[in-house]
């Protein structure tokens, strides 16, 4: 068995069933051009993805392999492949985002294509109702998860001993209109520039879990409470694979039965399954509203405003700079955002998708799609469309002293936290350097209420 291992969304060598599999191996990777063109040449997640690259290589290299990295379209490079030398198949694991299964389908035209469950704990079709329908409410999905969890969804692959499939391994293997030209690895020769990466950013991924440790036990009292450190900061490393879900779960488990509470941690896990379930059975989800008409409306100049921290309301903003200068947003700040976004400016969702899309780190498609639409109320298993979080006492009760906000609007350091988090008090202040408030909390959201009244035609 001549087998091409394709490394996506699991740039690692630890617990990797594709290493598990037998058969001469070519590994490869692609830094796919259709995915590339959409970013800009400072996107941090091209650097953490390099990064994670050459550890992978290396990590190959100890076990006898290599790593084969190619730039261009995938089909392009399969056509190249096939046309140097014969292949049995190729495996990888699987994704569920509308572009990823187009993709897929047509490489699965050149060649047999062996899809590898692993990005996720759970098959896409293996948490269903008994009419084996999906569901569209979480807290029974929850419940079946945990009926049907069991100690193989944790099992742990160890790499074979592989015959390598000879290949020049060295160069970025360029593959445009089926001519092959090779470039010395680097970002620039994608068109990249290298970026400076956080302190979480470079920290492995076991570092990270060691370190969760001390903060498990409190996560589902302190998550939300914006200036401490209380999350495990994996979702990064969850969504390129450089840790395996399996590999976090016996983390889990090995802290359950320490005494542990880990439930809270758990259900956070099981909420990306969902998502990533919905969006496979839903493709439309990515763009199009699961129910109601509410389209919001096009207003560039908010628009604008949103994306540059410039709203005047300092927890939004607070936010909006947290994700530009970091590639980074607490979770409980995104839901305050995205809720602004779309009740008190009436933006459509799908605007801020693309903004977070663009920005995030953690980006991914399922979790950031069905996430707006759940802040829309335009989603399966919403927020009520009458639900709007007042940004005002959210910044109050997650960031009481302001810290968070000051962090990242430091022209704000000498304004006490009880006039941020009091939007009369901001509003009568005369700030230089920072604007006004563009719009009243009540009146946007009483705005909104009658906007979204007026729209609840089910689609």
């Amino acid at each position: 068995m001549r087998r091409i291992v394709w490394f996506r969304r699991d740039l690692r060598i630890d617990d990797n069933p594709l290493l598990s599999l037998e058969g001469d191996l070519l590994p490869i990777f692609i830094f796919d051009t259709h995915i590339l063109s959409s970013l800009k040449a400072d996107d941090r997640r091209v650097t953490f993805i390099f990064n994670a690259l050459f550890q992978l290589k290396s990590s190959l290299q100890q076990l006898g392999l290599d790593l084969a990295v190619f730039y261009g379209e995938p089909t392009e490079i399969f056509r190249y492949l096939l046309a140097h030398a014969h292949f049995d198949e190729v495996s990888a694991s699987g994704d569920y985002d509308a572009y990823a299964l187009q993709r897929d389908r047509q490489i699965s035209h050149l060649l047999t294509f062996n899809y590898i469950n692993d990005t996720y704990i759970f098959r896409s079709d293996e948490i269903l109702k008994p009419d084996g329908t999906p569901y569209l409410v979480f807290s029974p999905y929850y419940n079946r998860v945990k009926s049907l969890f069991r100690p193989e969804h944790m099992r742990e692959f160890f790499p074979k001993t592989h015959a390598l499939i000879p290949f020049d391994y060295s160069p970025l293997h360029c593959v445009q209109r089926s001519h092959y030209t090779p470039k010395p690895l680097s970002l620039e020769s994608i068109g990249f520039i290298p970026q400076i990466l956080t302190s979480s950013q470079q920290r492995s991924p076991y570092t990270k879990l060691d370190q969760f440790a001390d903060k498990l036990d409190h996560y589902s009292k302190n998550r939300d409470f914006l200036a401490l450190d209380a999350t495990s900061e994996l979702s990064i490393d969850l969504r390129f694979g450089t840790v395996s879900i399996r590999h976090v779960l016996r983390w889990l488990t090995t802290q359950k039965n320490r005494g542990v509470d880990t439930e809270p941690f758990f259900r956070q896990l099981i909420f990306r399954e969902f998502y990533a379930m919905l969006l496979a059975h839903f493709p439309h989800l990515s763009n199009r509203n699961f129910r109601y008409n509410f389209a919001g409306r096009e207003n560039e100049a908010y628009f604008k405003a949103f994306c540059t921290a410039q709203t005047g309301v300092p927890i939004v903003d607070a936010g909006i700079r947290e994700l530009l200068e970091s590639g980074e947003m607490h979770n409980r700040v995104r839901m305050i955002v995205a809720s602004f976004f779309t009740k008190n400016l009436l933006l459509p969702w799908q605007w801020g998708e693309a903004f977070f899309a663009e920005h995030l780190n953690d980006y991914d498609a399922s979790s950031n799609s069905l996430s707006w639409q759940w802040s829309a109320g335009t989603g399966i298993d919403p927020q009520p469309y009458f639900r709007i979080f007042n940004p005002y006492t959210q910044s109050a009760k997650f960031d009481p002293d302001g810290v968070y906000i000051h962090r990242w609007l430091p022209e704000l350091a000498g304004i006490p936290a009880k006039t941020l988090h009091c939007e009369e008090r901001l509003s009568a202040l005369a700030l230089t350097g920072y604007p006004a408030p563009i719009v009243n909390h009540k009146m946007s959201s009483e705005k909104a209420l009658h906007y979204f009244k007026s729209h609840k035609n089910v689609l």
